[in-house]
């Protein structure tokens, strides 16, 4: 170890700097290619500069996009293909292929014998008829299902075109758009305020530009009013500041029996004030705020329901969920689940649960809310709903 010590200190006062301006252009190149033999991959330098630059002419120019591609093409063409080791004549080699039919003898267990009659009527009966004849015996795997089914439901011969025809998709029937609802929102905003005895159900279904200050109105008006007991604001564009406004008009109101506020755009926290309020009010008996939609996904939900005018022949509880319906979470739910609980008055209650605990529970509380109902003790014996 000694020696080694020793062998090193007459290295130590080395000028490099000095030896590196004696060396010629060629040590040097000697040098930095023995460099990179000790060291070829040395993390600290970029991936670009770690490999010394071997390229010995100058830069032709930019990159010509054009006549790169003309030069690659023309390369392409000029590539000889490679020869196949066995060319392809088109020689068919040994024997094709004769699958065997074999007829099989029926055994005589398995004969069926009909009557004369009905081998005559069999033997005479068309492609129509005998496909009719399949549907009735639940052939079913012989035709399409649109064959069978107009087979079973209709009283007459529909399949006029055999088992064995090619199935055609059913004709389009155009169904029309369902007409406006006519209601007159600032007259029925007038009729509220005045708590008009005449106006027992508020209908604002499908209405798209009702503006927000004039629903918040219209709750603040039903705080007061005594003669409307049902109210309809399905698909008007309702969002959380109408949500507390209803919250606040549950809360005082002692009228309202009937309340629909689905397909509107309320999320969470405007629903967690609508539920919460339930729990100060003992009149309503329906209340209705399935498919929210999230305020990202806003689309037109015209058609999802019927409109109609203040007569409500044609109010609407649509029970279909679209793709964009937001969940309004566990939390909210085992809410819901909690009012059907203490609020005996609700029987009607429209949510699709995405949760079995707050489902069954609240499958429980309106069972039970709907014996109640039901009970002479119950009070005026409203139907049951779900």
């Amino acid at each position: 170890m000694t020696s080694y010590r020793q062998e090193l200190e007459k290295y130590r006062d080395i000028d490099e700097d000095k030896i590196l301006q004696e060396l010629s252009a060629e040590e040097l190149e000697q040098l930095d290619t023995e460099l990179l033999e000790m060291d070829p991959e040395n993390v600290l330098l970029p991936a670009g500069l770690r490999q010394r630059d071997q390229t010995q002419k100058s830069p032709t120019g930019p990159l010509d996009r054009e006549a790169l591609l003309q030069h690659l093409e023309k390369q392409a063409l000029e590539a000889k293909e490679r020869e196949d080791l066995v060319p392809f004549t088109g020689e068919k080699k040994g024997k094709p292929f004769v699958p065997k039919n074999p007829t099989r003898e029926i055994p005589r267990e398995e004969q069926i014998t009909l009557e004369p009659e009905l081998e005559e009527a069999l033997a005479n009966a068309t492609e129509a008829e005998m496909c009719d004849i399949a549907a009735i015996l639940g052939m079913y795997t012989l035709m399409s299902n649109k064959q069978y089914y107009d087979a079973i439901c209709s009283g007459t011969i529909t399949n006029t075109e055999g088992i064995n025809s090619v199935v055609k998709p059913d004709k389009y029937k155009p169904v029309p758009d369902e007409p406006p609802n006519p209601t007159n929102v600032e007259e029925t905003l007038r009729q509220i305020q005045a708590n008009d005895s005449a106006l027992e159900d508020v209908n604002l279904n499908n209405i798209k530009d009702i503006p927000i200050s004039t629903l918040k109105a219209i709750c603040e008006a039903m705080k007061t009013n005594t003669h409307v007991k049902k109210l309809s604001l399905v698909a008007t564009r309702s969002n959380d500041p109408v949500a507390t406004a209803v919250a606040e008009m549950l809360a005082e109101n002692k009228t309202l029996q009937s309340l629909n506020i689905e397909s509107n755009f309320i999320t969470s926290a405007g629903m967690m004030s609508v539920i919460k309020a339930m729990y100060q009010n003992s009149t309503l008996s329906e209340l209705k705020v399935d498919n929210q939609v999230g305020m990202g996904n806003h689309r037109d939900q015209e058609g999802s329901g019927g409109g109609g005018g203040q007569d409500g022949g044609s109010h609407f509880a649509p029970r279909h969920h679209c793709l964009q319906c937001q969940r309004l979470g566990d939390t909210v739910e085992m809410e819901m689940a909690t009012m059907l609980e203490q609020c005996p008055s609700v029987v009607r209650f429209g949510y699709h649960f995405t949760q079995q605990g707050p489902r069954a529970r609240a499958a429980i509380a309106i069972t039970r809310n709907n014996e109640l109902r039901e009970c002479p003790q119950g009070g005026n014996g409203a139907k049951s709903g779900a």
